[in-house]
């Protein structure tokens, strides 16, 4: 992992964050349709200086769901968002790249939740077909998923 994508290795999410769940079909459904309601709202508010930073947690938020799900069918859950970008990373190392993005969506949506920061328009602007597409990534990731 290279750039500013600090993320949690795997060995530590495992002994502190992550624990053995059942793999219940139906709570992972549900949690993916919560996703693609939020991404909707994404999708439908209008792009300015005010909602920016809210459409980018809103995207953010499902992306985040989205590997709450994919980690569900592996029979885990975790106790850490970073733990689920680490997850993803561990399973998906082609996907260094949007591993990344997602991190620094996290950092961005960090930023604004406790310290009130905007999230910056251009990151916005670079990345929105990048969110998109990690988002149709990890549904795909999800429908092949096995239990290990």
């Amino acid at each position: 992992m290279n750039q500013d994508a600090d993320i949690m290795g795997w060995g530590e999410c495992e002994k502190k964050f992550i624990r053995k769940v059942e793999i219940d079909e139906e709570r992972i459904k549900s949690i993916v349709k919560k996703a693609m309601d939020r991404l909707k709202r994404a999708r439908n508010t209008k792009i300015n200086l005010e909602s920016v930073s809210f459409i980018v947690e809103d995207y953010y938020e499902v992306i985040k769901e989205l590997l709450v799900a994919y980690m569900l069918k592996y029979g885990m859950r975790s106790k850490n968002h970073q733990c689920l970008i680490s997850f993803f990373y561990k399973n998906n190392k082609d996907y260094e790249q949007e591993t990344i993005i997602i991190s620094q969506m996290s950092f961005f949506r960090n930023r604004l939740d406790y310290y009130g920061e905007d999230i910056p328009m251009e990151f916005y602007s670079k990345n929105k077909d990048d969110f998109e597409r990690i988002i149709n990534l990890i549904l795909k990731l999800i429908e092949g998923a096995q239990k290990s």
